[in-house]
């Protein structure tokens, strides 16, 4: 029996990550943070309430996913204060409900034969660290260049991106566009990470489920280490099946648990 590594493989979140971006090479854009609007000085000290605490309240729990556009929709990304968190870590069931056919949001394709996986907003990124040819994403957030924030194509503007997987890239304008390819291909589904609540939904799609038995039987539950020809098959079949239901609109998704 010929073994071969297994598809699916994928860093948790960052608390046990210890692949995080150091400088991964001069050749990736050096990119800005998702900008999140300052007051001027002379309003941005909070002034504090009659009883002394501040005036603003602290988010407390997760962020409800955005849903609508954050300024325009060419591109349509989100707010980026929620951008600006999402990054901060990998989220796998925010992919999934983001590569939703509901899902407002621009997605874009690599342009270039093959992109390293950095995110330069200084989160983790995942253990795919190559983006293919055609590989699909969702833009997250728009860099512009240019006189007076004025739109220029090429190496000057950028995106930051988000994977199947969860992880946040940095683009340059130059490798990614927004034309969609003949077969957009994607990383693999991180099916162990994605959460139970996301799990129970896709393995009772109709569409889903045979599939996803098979993927079981054939690989007796096994998501590391070394497997069978048929295994590594399966795995893909799930894979596609998964991306075709949530992109076909068949599956309905609940916001994740893990989110920021």
């Amino acid at each position: 029996m010929v073994r071969r590594p297994m598809l699916f493989r994928y860093m948790p979140p960052a608390a046990t990550l210890s692949f995080i971006l150091s400088a991964c090479g001069g050749a990736a854009p050096t990119a800005e943070s998702p900008e999140v609007d300052s007051q001027d000085s002379s309003e941005g000290a909070e002034s504090a309430s009659a009883d002394g605490e501040s005036g603003e309240e602290e988010h407390v729990g997760p962020w409800d996913i955005p849903t609508a556009c954050s300024d325009g929709d060419s591109p349509c990304t989100p707010d980026p204060k929620w951008v600006k968190k999402l990054c901060e870590d990998v989220y796998p069931g925010v992919a999934l409900y983001l590569f939703q056919e509901s899902s407002p949001f621009t997605k874009g394709y690599i342009s270039a034969r093959k992109v390293k996986a950095v995110n330069a907003s200084g989160g983790a990124t995942s253990g795919e660290e190559w983006l293919v040819f055609d590989e699909e994403v969702v833009l997250l957030y728009h860099r512009v260049s240019g006189p007076g924030g004025m739109q220029v194509s090429g190496a000057g503007d950028g995106y930051e991106a988000m994977r199947l997987d969860g992880s946040c890239v940095t683009l340059g304008g130059d490798e990614v566009r927004t034309h969609v390819p003949p077969q957009p291909k994607h990383v693999a589904v991180p099916w162990r990470f994605i959460g139970k609540d996301m799990q129970n939904v896709l393995r009772s799609s109709p569409s889903i489920k045979p599939y996803y038995i098979e993927r079981r039987t054939e690989c007796k539950g096994a998501f590391s280490g070394t497997v069978t020809d048929k295994c590594i098959k399966k795995d893909k079949k799930l894979n596609e099946v998964i991306i075709e239901a949530l992109k076909s609109g068949e599956v309905k998704l609940p916001q994740p648990d893990e989110r920021p």
